[in-house]
C-alpha cells in the first residue's frame, strides 16, 4: 500500500537513488546531499515521499514564501508512474500549502518535457507567459 509521509533520515537512500534516476542531469546543488539539508532546515514538513513498504517510491518538495508556493522535486519511479503515485503526491502538496495560506502555486519544467507538462495540466495548471531568470549565490 502506497502511503505519503514527510521525509524522514530512513528515507535519504531511497530518495538519492530516485533523484539520481529520475533527474539524472540536474546540477550538483540539486542533489540530495545538498538539497535534503537545506530543504530540512525550512519548511521541513514540505519534503514528502511516497513509499510502499518501505521502498521509496517518489518525492515532493514544496515551498511557500508567504506570497507564492513552488513545487520541486514531484519524482514518481518510472517503474510506478501512471499508477496515481504523482497524483497522491501533488494533492498532499496542493493541500499542505493550501493549509499555510497559499493561494497560488507555481513550478518549473524544462522545455519540451511534454509528459510532465500534460500531467500538470490534468491538475489544473497552465502554462503562464513568463520568463524564468535565475541567479546562483556562491556564499
Amino acid at each position: 500500500m502506497v502511503t505519503v509521509a514527510p521525509y524522514c533520515d530512513e528515507h535519504f537512500d531511497g530518495v538519492a537513488a530516485l533523484w539520481e534516476e529520475v533527474f539524472p542531469h540536474d546540477p550538483p546543488w540539486n542533489r540530495a546531499p545538498v538539497a535534503i539539508p537545506q530543504k530540512l532546515a525550512v519548511q521541513p514538513e514540505l519534503l514528502l515521499v511516497a513509499h510502499d513498504e518501505g521502498a521509496v517510491i517518489g518525492t515532493a518538495m514544496a515551498g511557500y514564501d508567504g506570497h507564492r508556493g513552488w513545487l520541486y522535486a514531484v519524482a514518481v519511479r518510472p517503474d510506478r508512474q501512471r499508477e496515481g503515485i504523482g497524483t497522491l503526491l501533488l494533492g498532499e502538496a496542493e493541500q499542505r500549502l493550501h493549509g499555510m495560506g497559499c493561494a497560488k502555486i507555481n513550478l518549473q519544467i524544462r522545455a519540451g518535457n511534454e509528459a510532465v507538462a500534460a500531467f500538470y495540466r490534468r491538475h489544473g495548471y497552465e502554462v503562464e507567459e513568463r520568463v524564468s531568470m535565475g541567479k546562483r549565490i556562491v556564499l
